[in-house]
């Protein structure tokens, strides 16, 4: 099962691609279409409907078939059966009507494709395998909430088996889920070693207002260090970087140690007073650029066209 369409302002979201993830006003209306596809060699009889969702411990967990929150209630699927021959697909349309009267908040549900074997004569078990689309569902006026997560700590640990590992403490500070994933780089290791950067596919889902840990395995053979660590997070167009200094224990756990961090664009920990000294210090800057100019094209001219003026005198700088 897939989704076919994304919102157009969220075409470079990567999660979009794959969730319906939507920020919608009370009365609002949207449709999705997705796509079912059977590779069994026989026909199958798919049930599409939606139901009730939430994030539980770091994962999302889509409820079963009559389960209902204020999302699934919101949620139509049609057509709600499709017959769907070996190798073949289906286009199916989710539309999501919101209440005028919806409170506000974020809502999670799921849109299921549904098989389930036929009862055998005696009774018995009944096979059901279902696939499904998450949906993320914020519900507000104006503009969406904020996405945004810090990194806090990083736990050096090291197994009984002694595979080492790091857990990375990650907050949900921002007003919409996230589904996390990201790299991780050790470098200035013993003997100027350096590893990776590992591809970390995390699964984890972080719920608003909720830390969770996060653990990024490696092999045993890597020395304890230490390690100038730095590991990168994102979900969908958010990204967080946080760097920290680990030894790997003999065993067992080290003590937490905090992060430094910087968002991609290197932006994330600057104040709005800190944004205004560098627009005040970028204006002094080029306002003393354009004076050094003229005074050297001054020098110059007066190199040609009078006595010989020098530009600048020993010592002189430019900036304060």
């Amino acid at each position: 099962m897939r989704l076919l369409d994304a919102p157009a302002s969220a075409g470079d979201d990567p999660r979009a691609q794959l969730y319906i993830v939507d920020h919608l006003a009370p009365g609002a209306v949207i449709t999705r279409r997705v796509e079912v596809s059977n590779a069994t060699v026989s026909t199958a009889r798919i049930a599409l409907y939606s139901s009730a969702a939430a994030i539980v411990n770091g994962l999302f967990v889509g409820a079963a078939r009559d389960t209902a929150n204020d999302l699934s209630t919101w949620t139509a699927v049609t057509p709600d059966v499709a017959n769907v021959a070996a190798g073949g697909r289906s286009i199916a349309t989710v539309t999501i009507a919101v209440p005028a009267d919806a409170a506000p908040g974020e809502q999670y549900g799921v849109v299921w494709a549904e098989v389930r074997s036929a009862p055998s004569a005696g009774g018995g078990l009944t096979q059901v395998s279902r696939v499904g689309i998450r949906l993320y569902v914020s519900v507000g006026s104006g503009g969406p909430p904020p996405a945004e997560f810090t990194i806090d700590s990083l736990t050096a640990r090291r197994s009984p088996a002694g595979v080492p590992s790091i857990v990375a403490d990650v907050h949900n500070t921002g007003g919409r889920a996230l589904d996390l994933g990201g790299s991780v780089q050790l470098t200035a290791g013993p003997g100027g070693l350096n590893a990776g950067p590992f591809p970390v596919d995390l699964g984890v889902t972080l719920a608003i207002g909720t830390t969770e840990p996060i653990t990024v395995a490696f092999d045993q053979a890597l020395p304890s260090g230490p390690w100038q660590v730095v590991i990168t997070l994102h979900s969908g167009l958010v990204e967080r970087t946080a760097r920290a200094s680990i030894v790997f224990p003999e065993v067992g756990a080290g003590a937490p140690v905090k992060t430094s961090g910087s968002s991609r664009n290197g932006w994330s920990l600057v104040t709005p007073f800190g944004v205004a000294v560098v627009l005040i210090a970028s204006t002094l800057f080029v306002r003393r650029r354009r004076r050094v100019r003229r005074r050297t094209r001054h020098a110059s001219v007066s190199r040609h066209l009078g006595p010989k003026r020098p530009a600048f005198g020993a010592g002189s700088r430019m900036g304060p």
